[in-house]
């Protein structure tokens, strides 16, 4: 029997905009329960090694950023699989290249997870830096409702814990990874 969901937060954490799909997911893990509980996964640039988890679950949310033409720097949006792959994608980072193509092998085969994909358009992906621009703070409590409600479509009860971590301690973790404090999920 398939597991029922994971979240999967993709990006680089260390090119500015790019990373914002890290820094929800955690920052989604580390504030709220699920029931039932969901798996949270750090897929990074992994790329191509995240087709496992395509055939492991029977619902996928992967969370990033998306290039697109139209879109003005941090818009949302939320696509299916097949919305995704409808060619609009403008593939700006190795890492926007490696979803579209893993998904687009996906989709031949039979045993595909249900895939929904939560992008926000960047402002900045080249700067080497951890952290997001204004643009995207001003729009990270819409992304990260954008999340809930996707994860609460899937059937799953949310519910906030009453301490709470920030966005700020989110991105710190990942410019100041520790032993005890890692940037993982």
């Amino acid at each position: 029997m398939k597991n029922k969901i994971a979240v999967i937060g993709s990006g680089n954490a260390f090119f500015k905009d790019e990373g914002v799909g890290l820094y929800a997911v955690k920052y989604i893990k580390e504030n709220y329960d699920f029931t039932p509980a969901i798996e949270f996964v750090d897929g990074g640039t992994l790329g191509f090694l995240l087709m496992p988890l395509l055939q492991e679950y029977e619902e996928v949310i992967i969370v990033n950023t998306g290039s697109e033409d139209d879109k003005v720097a941090g818009t949302i949006s939320i696509k299916d699989c097949d919305e995704f792959l409808d060619g609009t994608l403008i593939k700006k980072t190795a890492n926007e290249v490696e979803i579209a193509e893993m998904l687009q092998i996906c989709s031949l085969t039979e045993n595909m997870a249900k895939t929904i994909l939560i992008s926000i358009a960047p402002e900045d992906i080249i700067s080497v830096e951890v952290g997001l621009t204004t643009t995207l703070q001003d729009v990270w409590e819409d992304y990260i409702k954008a999340i809930l409600e996707t994860i609460q479509n899937c059937k799953i009860e949310i519910s906030k814990r009453e301490s709470s971590v920030s966005l700020a301690d989110i991105l710190h973790t990942f410019a100041y990874p520790s032993i005890e404090h890692n940037r993982g999920f």
